[in-house]
């Protein structure tokens, strides 16, 4: 079972954690709301985020606007960003992305099969998956995307 998790408010622009074990990323292939594939490991040599989230999660929907300005600063860095909805119908996830003026690629894992592939207790969580496609960094709950110190850290992996 998943739960939403959070953070307290002064903890929202939290880093990212190192995960304790780093291991190869499960990897996916899942359609974007236009129905286009991504398939993870085509993204191999690049640094991806992987968000997992519902609209119900409500540390999702204070997180999503730092995260398109993350977006806006990272694509052209070249990291990657995948928002994992989990569940739900495309066309609440279409309106939401709408609402919320959403760029990043948002895919739909309709029968929950990647997250339970991923080692996700909590939406929202993202994993950090490195150029490799190991995954080196995570963070439980709600972050402030654009914090420049997170940015940072995404840059290192992706110059490593």
């Amino acid at each position: 079972m998943v739960v939403a998790a959070s953070l307290p408010a002064d903890a929202a622009s939290l880093s990212l954690a190192e995960m304790k074990r780093a291991k190869p990323a499960p990897d996916f292939t899942l359609p974007d709301l236009d129905g286009a594939p991504h398939t993870l490991s085509a993204y191999r040599g690049r640094v991806v985020m992987v968000n997992f989230w519902a609209t119900w999660c409500p540390p999702y929907r204070k997180e999503i606007p730092s995260m398109q300005r993350a977006w806006e600063f990272l694509k052209d860095q070249g990291v990657i960003m995948l928002a994992v909805h989990v569940g739900g119908d495309v066309d609440d996830v279409a309106q939401f992305t709408y609402d919320y003026a959403v760029e990043f690629p948002v895919l739909m894992d309709r029968d929950s099969k990647v997250i339970n592939a991923w080692p996700v207790r909590g939406l929202p969580t993202t994993i950090i998956v490195d150029k490799n496609g190991v995954m080196a960094l995570q963070a439980i709950g709600g972050r402030e995307w654009d914090d420049p110190a997170i940015l940072e850290r995404l840059l290192q992996l992706q110059r490593n």
